[in-house]
């Protein structure tokens, strides 16, 4: 584990670096500066200072409120800020970096328990070196749930319901997309009860606890923005709609995606296409591939999430980064082709990253769009 910890700290490293000769050469920018305070890390950060109430009209007819960001990395941020002495933007990108050397060991336990070491090692090498996997290094949240993710769903293949559910808990307080943890842990969980009562054995007092436990703390915000919005149910999606993000099967994907193929738009949009696309196919993998149900549950309530949801198109790779399990089946051809044909592999993980830091760079740099 410490070896595909080091080595993902290594990539990422430099990824940064790439990023920082760009924003110098293009911008003079520093970017430290870019990745601890970019869209929205700014309205984290906010939060962290300020707590819930902020609410901007950037046009006519549109409002965006705070309270569509959840609560738990906030409240992390204003943690470090208080017992360092760093601002805002240093503080929300401790928590990021820590979260997400968390998460590589997490992906790593959950690989090495399935396949291996070798397939755990290029697990982690394929997830530091995603198209979108700059975000990583970002004031952002996506490092935080898939931490919670990661080690939920080992705690689920290892047994260890309590844990399983809390962690859950706890990505729940991350993000909205959160409860696709939840999901996998109630769908492990039902599936063991069945078994329970079909092999007439107690269930477990730990694993009723730990799959009531799973979904709470999506559920206790939801209900606490509702509260607040005088909408106990509906309340935070009504929130959630202001921002244009809803849930409509995939109507306003469809509609954007014709928009990019009748009059073209600008690069980020086809490649997102191109990562969403590269998922589903992904996702047919592991299922032919008979992965655990937890594993599916959790990759494929975040890709229905992504294909049904309209809102930031832009930003569907970005929340697909927790849906780590997507790479099991590239992992495991990498590791063939690399005892087969070791200079094969190697190329591919150039390419790979030269990708991924390119791209990194030019998201954060020059497309000057929302991740």
């Amino acid at each position: 584990m410490a070896t595909a910890l080091g080595l993902f700290l290594a990539v990422r490293l430099l990824g940064v670096a790439t990023l920082a000769l760009v924003a110098r050469a293009t911008t003079g920018r520093d970017a430290l500066g870019l990745l601890g305070r970019s869209w929205d890390s700014v309205w984290y950060l906010g939060i962290a200072s300020h707590g819930y109430g902020r609410i901007q009209h950037p046009h006519t007819g549109v409002m965006f409120s705070d309270m569509a960001f959840f609560p738990l990395y906030p409240a992390l941020v204003r943690a470090v800020r208080a017992v360092s002495p760093l601002g805002g933007g240093a503080s929300g990108l401790v928590v990021s970096w820590a979260a997400a050397a968390v998460a590589a060991c997490g992906i790593y336990a959950v690989g090495a328990r399935l396949h291996g070491r070798a397939v755990a090692f290029t697990l982690v090498l394929l997830w530091a070196l995603l198209p979108h996997s700059v975000v990583l290094s970002m004031a952002y949240t996506e490092p935080l749930l898939t931490a919670f993710a990661a080690w939920s769903l080992y705690a689920v293949l290892t047994g260890r319901w309590l844990w399983a559910g809390s962690l859950a808990a706890l990505a729940g307080l991350a993000r909205p997309n959160g409860f696709a943890v939840a999901a996998a842990v109630l769908a492990a969980a039902a599936c063991e009860v069945w078994r329970c009562l079909r092999e007439r054995r107690k269930v477990s007092h730990r694993l009723w606890t730990g799959a009531a436990l799973a979904p709470a703390g999506w559920a206790a915000y939801v209900l606490w923005v509702g509260h607040r919005e005088g909408n106990l149910l509906g309340g935070y999606f009504a929130v959630q709609r202001r921002w244009g993000s809803r849930f409509d099967f995939g109507q306003g994907s469809l509609q954007f995606v014709r928009h990019l193929l009748l009059h073209g738009d600008r690069f980020v949009f086809p490649m997102t296409m191109v990562i969403v696309a590269a998922g589903v196919v992904l996702y047919a993998l592991l299922l032919a591939d008979r992965a655990p149900l937890p594993l599916l549950v959790h990759s494929g309530v975040l890709l229905l999430i992504v294909l049904g949801g309209s809102g930031f198109f832009e930003s569907k790779p970005r929340f697909l980064l927790p849906a780590f399990p997507l790479l099991l089946p590239l992992a495991q051809a990498l590791v063939r082709t690399a005892r087969a044909r070791p200079w094969h592999a190697t190329v591919v993980v150039g390419a790979l990253a030269g990708l991924s830091f390119a791209y990194g760079a030019y998201l954060i740099v020059i497309a000057n769009m929302p991740l």
